[in-house]
């Protein structure tokens, strides 16, 4: 087991799971001590920690940038567009094969839980670092 397999596993969505299993390949083959391969792990943690924040912060950002546009368009339109996917995506998944019984295919359920996780994570940890601002300004 290398490394950087549990950084891989955690933080796969934030860079792709092939660049992070290549950093952490290039770390494992390098001729190091455990302190030394410690400390790049301690680092590479720091670096995905201050990556998503920054992520999470830009995402808080064009909200806001959105909410104080003039338009009522840009208002809007990423609620209609999660509306629109959301009811095209589960009417889909719904009918899909659904003649007699009903039953959802496999290949929809990963997709439910990434869309689940995904909007949860938007939402609260958005609304945490939006509130988190106001403490600090």
């Amino acid at each position: 087991m290398g490394l950087l397999s549990g950084i891989t596993k955690a933080a796969g969505s934030l860079l792709g799971g092939d660049t992070l299993k290549d950093v952490g390949a290039i770390i494992d083959d390098l001729h190091m001590s455990g302190e030394e391969k410690a400390e790049a792990k301690q680092k590479l943690e720091t670096i995905l920690i201050q990556a998503e924040q920054a992520a999470q912060a830009q995402v808080s950002a064009r909200w806001e940038a959105d909410l104080k546009h003039g338009s009522w368009l840009s208002k809007n339109i990423r609620p209609i567009t999660l509306i629109f996917l959301t009811c095209v995506f589960v009417i889909l998944s719904v009918f899909d094969g659904n003649l007699g019984e009903f039953t959802i295919g496999a290949a929809y359920v990963p997709v439910y839980q990434t869309l689940l996780m995904t909007v949860y994570a938007a939402y609260f940890a958005g609304r945490s670092i939006e509130k988190v601002r106001k403490v600090t300004k």
